[in-house]
């Protein structure tokens, strides 16, 4: 099994026993900052064509953490990164706590996609992410290119930091990935 990173499927948003009730909080909490609501998903997203989004958290994370450290404001990089539950294409500072239990936390904590796509991005370039990481590669892409020949491939004709730690360059391909689906889709991702 494991933890999977994926966009909310509309079913799910709209359901009262999924994540029906933290929708509903979020936007009153959007609300009262002056913000738009969230968007709800589209439904109808077919896996593989682009408007699927769903990778396997599965490497070890240790080095990725390091990496984030590394940076100024280290901290605040691993907050933005790793301390969320639910992510939304709306632009916004901090974070939104929501008092409902999800499936790894008593509560729900909401980050903006644009916060983790600039954060995710500052890790991109100090790795040197080479260009054939997969843009919308569907289900497991990343999982698939990091794991197969393309990667090994890439390395010989973009070698560099990236090369040298796969699993700190997996997540930082995972949540650049993940924040560009959700703000290009106008859909959330969450933990599954």
């Amino acid at each position: 099994m494991g933890t999977y990173l994926c966009c909310v499927d509309a079913g799910d948003w709209s359901d009262e026993d999924i994540l029906r009730p933290a929708a509903r909080l979020l936007d009153g909490e959007l609300l009262g900052r002056g913000l738009p609501p969230c968007p709800p998903p589209a439904s109808g997203s077919a896996p593989g064509g682009g408007t699927s989004f769903e990778e396997k958290m599965y490497r070890p994370m240790q080095s990725f953490e390091a990496l984030c450290r590394s940076l100024p404001g280290g901290d605040e990089c691993c907050e933005v990164l790793l301390g969320w539950d639910l992510l939304i294409p709306v632009d916004f500072e901090g974070d939104v706590t929501l008092p409902v239990s999800g499936p790894y936390s008593e509560t729900t904590t909401v980050h903006s996609a644009y916060r983790v796509l600039a954060t995710a991005q500052r890790l991109a370039v100090r790795l040197a992410l080479p260009p054939q990481v997969p843009r919308n590669g569907g289900n497991l892409g990343l999982c698939i290119w990091f794991d197969g020949p393309a990667a090994a491939r890439a390395a010989v004709t973009h070698p560099g930091a990236w090369a040298e730690d796969l699993d700190a360059s997996f997540y930082t391909a995972l949540y650049l990935r993940a924040a560009e689906h959700s703000i290009r889709r106008q859909c959330p991702m969450h933990y599954v």
